[in-house]
Formats: C-alpha cells, structure tokens, sequence
C-alpha cells in the first residue's frame, strides 16, 4: 500500500466518508472509489453494479467491488437514480485500479439533490481526513 502522500487526489472531483468520489458532468454526477481505496483493495477482480433505473437515497449501498484482499460495498455520494453504469468493468475490472478518476468510473446518477455534492468533501478535506486515519 502506498503512503497518503503518493497517492493522487484531483480537486476537480468531491469526496465522501466511505472514499468515493463524485464529478459534475452537466446534469448528471459520475461516480467512482478514490485512490485511497482502491490502492486499500488492492487488485480488483470482481465489480456488482446496479442496473440503469434503479434509485438510491445517499448512503445506501449501491454495489460491491471484489480484491483478492476482501469484498466491500460501495455507497451512493448523492441520492438519485442510475443512468449508467460502467459496461467496460465487466470485462476489466482492473481499470478501477489503474484510472480510478477516469476509465474506471462506476456509475452515472440523475441527482435528485443538488446540495448533496455540495455537501461532500473537497480533495484537502478528504486528505485530512485520511491523514487522521494514520
């Protein structure tokens, strides 16, 4: 596992408690795990994601992502209903890994809202909250 300071937190996304992250695109919020997390998974080898309608309140889990170290839920940033999910986890897995800002992100959301992503974390807030886990 890497040192916090090796890790990579972009301030362009939001930041949650249980270590997703949450990025505006227009109308609709893509969400993904930080690099902290999937750096604490270790390979990812497995990915459960909802189906595009189903609804989530903020909070609740939405899915599961498997390592070969352990198996952990996920939970939705914000409250909203599921527009898309990342098809390309399917057969790569890894990618959560290897891009977790970019190609592999996990699902879209329709906000239902708008404060919730206000309400998340900036990328200094969630590197001072990580530092405190130490």
């Amino acid at each position: 596992m890497k040192e916090i300071h090796e890790l990579h937190f972009p301030d362009t996304v939001r930041y949650a408690h249980d270590h997703e992250w949450a990025r505006q695109e227009n109308d609709i919020i893509v969400v993904g795990i930080s690099d902290y997390a999937q750096d604490q998974l270790g390979d990812i080898t497995f990915v459960e994601l909802p189906q595009e309608g189903d609804f989530f309140e903020k909070g609740e889990e939405f899915g599961t992502l498997e390592s070969v170290k352990a198996v952990s839920e996920v939970f939705m940033p914000v409250a909203g209903e599921i527009v898309a999910i990342n098809g390309e986890l399917g057969e790569s897995p890894g990618l959560v890994n290897e891009d977790p800002y970019g190609a592999g992100w996990l699902i879209k959301v329709r906000p239902t809202n708008a404060t919730d992503l206000e309400n998340l974390m900036s990328a200094n807030e969630y590197e001072d909250m990580l530092r405190g886990l130490e």
